[in-house]
Formats: C-alpha cells, structure tokens, sequence
C-alpha cells in the first residue's frame, strides 16, 4: 500500500433524539477501524496540500477525522473521509453531511510519520504591500493643441 492511503471501516448508527415535541434522527460514527472489509470502507488518502492542516489537527486535544455522508437531511452515504478540517469545511459549506469520530492511534502515527518523510508545509507569509502599490497612478498627460 502506498505511504499515502489506508482503507478504514465505519459503521454508522442512527440514534433518535428529541426536540422539543419532535423526534429526530441523529447520525454518528459508531465505529472506524483500519480495514477494507465492512459496510463502508473509505479511503483515507493524504495530500501534501493538506499538511499543515493535519498537523493543526494532531496537536488539538483530540484529533478527529471526518467522513462526507451525502446531502444534510438524507440517509448518510460515506464517500469521502480526511483528517483536515479545511477540506472538512469545504464540504459543509455545500449543504454536505460531515460526521466526525475520534482519530485512531495508529492513523496519527501514519500522520506523523508521513509529515516527517514529506516536510511540514512552508508557514505561509502574507506579502508585505510595498507603499502605494496596487493602486492606479494617474500618468502626466500632454495637453494637446486644438
């Protein structure tokens, strides 16, 4: 297998949930392991675009990965999964269902070992605007005789 990708099982379970005088149902990860057998296997694939969010996310109190499940409202269908909180928020912002679970241990060893073979991502640097620029300068313009 490549040093990039690892199948993961998830099993997911609807639980009900009452609000107010309605009843809902509530979707979560019940279980996520390292396999490639069971009722949804996804892969997990990393992108060296993606690492300074992995690592934002391996130093947080407790490192999540997040699994796309098809529009919000419908059954959840996994089909995607990631361990950064970027893509994550992408698939939010369009009207995805995102579950999350806790990362496993040994996926955070993959992480970290695979930030240590390919670098930690370059911090990124805002430019600093040099004075006047980007602005449009009116050019001298010869007046030219009738």
């Amino acid at each position: 297998m490549s040093d990039n990708l690892r199948s993961l099982s998830i099993t997911l379970v609807a639980e009900p949930k009452q609000v107010k005088s309605f009843t809902l149902t509530q979707w979560r990860i019940a279980e996520l392991t390292l396999s490639d057998q069971g009722p949804n296997v996804l892969n997990l694939q990393l992108s060296m675009t993606e690492r300074a969010a992995y690592r934002f996310n391996l130093t947080s109190a407790t490192p999540r990965l997040f699994v796309r499940a098809g529009f919000t409202g419908q059954t959840p269908k996994p089909d995607a999964i990631t361990a950064s909180q970027d893509v994550a928020a992408g698939w939010m912002d369009g009207e995805q269902q995102v579950l999350e679970a806790p990362m496993p241990m040994a996926i955070e060893v993959w992480i970290e070992s695979y930030l240590a073979r390919h670098g930690e991502a370059p911090l990124e640097m805002r430019k600093k605007k040099r004075k006047g620029a980007g602005r449009g300068k009116e050019t001298p313009t010869k007046e030219q005789p009738e």
